[in-house]
């Protein structure tokens, strides 16, 4: 599954919180690397793996939009929309797909489903129909403010691509620093290097970890260098960021 870096503005609810965004696969994987992807826009991500969990979720959320797949465990993504649409009517729902067949196609429109994507599909084509979807819903608005991370002391321009800690410019290699925007846009949230390698990267699971650990240990040498570490590794689990503490 591939997808490209966004080269596009953040995106808010009108009152400037984040985004709500559901995502309903029973693959674990894929709704990990979907959420993942999704939380790297800003937005509030949570996941269900089957109809009901969807609906006792959706009711805590309250999305403003939902990534749902067609055939899950329990039921099907038809009759899920109908739930949720009873719980939010104005939410917007993306269907996903693995049929190709066009009579599916107008079953999910029909169910009143917004848009649909079908499998295989690349990340950046969920993110560009969801940005587009909320739009037009005039669920979201497009954020104004200057284009930087902040965590702690470091800080990331993404116009100019300067990066500083504590005033302290810190020049990065184009990957090094696209590895630091999405630690950055995650704090003290743990990302896999599965995870990584598909933001990164662009690569599919498996197969070139390697990778990741070489460019987590250029980020150290140059941002925790002489410093309290910012970048932590979790044993069996991947890499965060976080601020240091006081």
């Amino acid at each position: 599954m591939n997808t490209t870096r966004p080269g596009h503005p953040a995106l808010t609810r009108p009152d400037g919180s984040p985004l709500r965004v559901l995502v309903v696969d029973d693959d674990p994987d894929l709704a990990e690397v979907l959420c993942g992807a999704l939380r790297y826009e800003g937005w509030q991500v949570s996941a269900a793996a089957d109809g009901s969990s969807a609906v006792a979720v959706a009711r805590e959320l309250m999305p403003d939009a939902v990534v749902l797949d067609v055939m899950l465990p329990d039921t099907d993504g038809f009759a899920v929309l109908r739930l949720l649409h009873a719980v939010k009517p104005d939410v917007c729902v993306l269907f996903l797909t693995a049929r190709d067949a066009v009579e599916d196609r107008i079953a999910g429109i029909t169910a009143g489903g917004d848009d649909y994507v079908t499998k295989p599909f690349s990340l950046e084509e969920v993110i560009a129909r969801l940005r587009g979807l909320l739009r037009r819903a005039g669920m979201a608005r497009q954020l104004e403010d200057g284009p930087r991370l902040t965590v702690g002391d470091l800080v990331l321009d993404e116009d100019s691509h300067e990066v500083t800690r504590a005033g302290e410019l810190i020049e990065l290699s184009p990957t090094e620093f696209e590895l630091l925007r999405f630690l950055m846009r995650n704090p003290r949230r743990v990302l896999s290097k599965a995870q990584i390698l598909d933001r990164v990267w662009s690569y599919d699971f498996g197969g070139r970890a390697h990778v990741v650990e070489l460019y987590i240990s250029y980020l150290r040498k140059k941002i925790d260098a002489g410093r309290e570490p910012m970048i932590h590794t979790v044993r069996g689990a991947g890499y965060l960021l976080k601020p240091v503490t006081p």
